[in-house]
């Protein structure tokens, strides 16, 4: 017995076959014509714009996103709750000046 699977996008997908690649997708049954179709799923990694370094902290980064500026801290525990406490108010202090300083830098070279 012979069935015929009707292929959404063949032509593209015969080219990538061609290439050894693999694909998912569905396998159903048209409701329209009755026929077996598969349809591949659209698997492409979407494309994130790159956060830019704006300077290193002692237990960190501050970077910038196109949307947000972002600041990673990692502080050892060893230090107790009061020392990772000023640690932070003194690394914010830090990214804030440089923040500013990076800010200015745009102003001044715009």
């Amino acid at each position: 017995m012979k069935k015929f699977i009707y292929i959404i996008n063949a032509l593209e997908l015969l080219e990538q076959l061609a290439m050894g690649k693999r694909f998912e997708g569905v396998l159903y049954m048209d409701s329209n014509t009755g026929a077996l179709t598969f349809k591949a799923y659209n698997r492409k990694n979407p494309k994130r714009p790159s956060e830019r370094l704006i300077c290193y902290l002692e237990h960190g980064r501050v970077m910038e996103s196109p949307e947000r500026i972002k600041v990673y801290e990692s502080v050892p525990k060893r230090l107790g709750a009061a020392g990772v406490g000023h640690v932070l108010q003194r690394e914010a202090k830090d990214a804030t000046a440089a923040l500013r300083d990076c800010e200015l830098d745009e102003v001044i070279f715009c």
